[in-house]
Parts: C-alpha cells; sequence; structure tokens
C-alpha cells in the first residue's frame, strides 16, 4: 500500500524534518562504541515507535481515527508512519496540535521545531532516549504522524501488532484523504472559550 500523494510543499517540510529527526540521538551515554544504541535492533526500535504513537493518540481526546502507513529503515536507522482517518478541521488545528504539544512536553520530549503554517503545519520533537517524533498536516488537510530511531542495530522488523483504529485499506494502492467526521475535531467553528495553538 502506498502512501497518500502529497504536494511538494510537504515533500520538502518532509525532508526537512527527516534530517531533524535522523540526526536526533541519545545524549546520555546510551550509544555503543559503533554509534548505535546498546542493546536495542530494529525491530526493538520499531517497537518504541509504536509505543510513543499509541501514547500519544491516546492523549488525544475525542479520539480520532488512524491507520498504519508504511515503515522505512535506513542504513541504521528505522521510520514508522500512521496516518489519520478522522477530518480535523482547519478551525481545530492549532487545538488538536496543541493536545499533542503538551502531551509530548509532559513526557519528558524536547520540542524542537514549531511550524504555524495555515495550510501544512508541524511540530517536531526528540524523546529523552533519541527518537524523534512528528506531527504534520498535508494534503486536504490530513494529518500524519512519524518516529524516526536513533542509529541502531540492523534486523529484520515486524510489523505493527496492534490494530488500526480505521479500516486497513489492504488492496488499495493508497490510503485515502480523511473520511471519518467527528463531532468535534471536524466542526468547523473555534472550540469555545479556547485560543487554538500554535
Amino acid at each position: 500500500m502506498k502512501r497518500i500523494n502529497r504536494t511538494v510543499g510537504l515533500a520538502c517540510a518532509l525532508a526537512v524534518a527527516g534530517a531533524l529527526l535522523a540526526g536526533c540521538g541519545p545524549t546520555d551515554g546510551t550509544k555503543d562504541g559503533r554509534g548505535t544504541v546498546a542493546g536495542m535492533d530494529m525491530q526493538g526500535a520499531a517497537e518504541r515507535a509504536d509505543a510513543m504513537f499509541y501514547a500519544t493518540v491516546g492523549a488525544i481526546k475525542p479520539d480520532i481515527e488512524w491507520v498504519h502507513d508504511t515503515t522505512t529503515t535506513g542504513s541504521c536507522d528505522l521510520t514508522r508512519y500512521w496516518t489519520v482517518m478522522t477530518v480535523v478541521s482547519e478551525q481545530r488545528r492549532g487545538n488538536f496540535l496543541g493536545v499533542v504539544e503538551n502531551f509530548w512536553k509532559a513526557s519528558g520530549y524536547q520540542i524542537k521545531t514549531v511550524n504555524p503554517d495555515k495550510d501544512m503545519p508541524e511540530i517536531v520533537a526528540t524523546s529523552p532516549d533519541g527518537f524523534g517524533i512528528m506531527v504534520l498536516f498535508g494534503h486536504q488537510g490530513q494529518a500524519f504522524f512519524e518516529v524516526t530511531s536513533p542509529c541502531v542495530k540492523n534486523s529484520k522488523v515486524a510489523a505493527p501488532t496492534k490494530a488500526a483504529t480505521g479500516p486497513t485499506y489492504e488492496g488499495e494502492t493508497a490510503i485515502p484523504t480523511p473520511n471519518v467526521r467527528s463531532d468535534f475535531w471536524s466542526a468547523e467553528t473555534p472550540v469555545p472559550g479556547s485560543t487554538p495553538a500554535p
């Protein structure tokens, strides 16, 4: 299954954010002599990435629907991707991003970049153990998450074991644009009494 087509601007944003994420490594002495995270292979990194994502979306209330996207591997790192199927209106994107950013800060993540672009906002952060995590909005306002590991030992990587909250789109050539309506997240009015962020 291919990831949904994105605009050139989003591709550039991903390239920049990817470079930021790929450069994020632990600074607490957990690397071995080869620069990899001691005791962790790509499967372990994938499981850690999954846990970071599940914890993040678990903090988003009301719940959203999401699906697993691709997994990519580099020479010694790994990136997991997820696509949000819930329609998040332009008026509610700031609130959505604010919830995510607050959760990441509370989890001890360092916020590296906040891009408040009206059409394609994004937040990039780093966990205490050197994993990069990003949320961004792309084509037709679809939200995407990705987590990139620091350098780890090469290994086989299994698919995520947790079921997605939305359809899997098995056999489809691409994940469609957001198609799940939410009384809260899809509402085309600001949240009453709140100041959207960022």
